[in-house]
């Protein structure tokens, strides 16, 4: 395998924001979404709820082969706020993950930059829709 330092930092707010009866959903999500970027699951993914007044929301992560995958959401912000964190030494498509988000959770705004992280920090891309 050539190792690749691939780094997406994605930040959403989302009109169709899960809340603390769905975290199975959330896991359902993260478990799809580690099988469509072909990444091999190594543990997890875990998830907790967590509720304290101003920080209120889910956070869910996932160790991969290659790395991590973790997701926060903020479900008292109106519309909630998604953070994800996808970092792999194993190359990945993007667009896949910025779709499994957009189709599951009725985004509104959503913006990201990629990274490579191999030798530096070089902007792969950076994209505001």
């Amino acid at each position: 395998m050539n190792v690749e330092h691939k780094h997406l930092l994605v930040r959403a707010e989302v009109d169709n924001c899960p809340m603390k009866n769905e975290l199975g959903y959330v896991l359902t999500w993260m478990n799809d979404l580690i099988s469509k970027i072909n990444m091999k699951l190594m543990h997890g993914p875990n998830i907790s709820y967590i509720d304290q007044v101003g920080n209120r929301g889910i956070t869910c992560m996932a160790l991969i082969e290659t790395s991590h995958i973790v997701l926060h959401i903020w479900d008292e912000a109106k519309p909630g706020l998604f953070q994800l964190d996808v970092y792999s030494c194993k190359s990945f498509d993007l667009n896949i993950v910025i779709e499994s988000l957009r189709k599951s959770f009725s985004v509104r705004k959503i913006q990201y930059k990629f990274l490579d992280r191999k030798s530096d920090l070089l902007l792969v891309e950076e994209k505001k829709l």
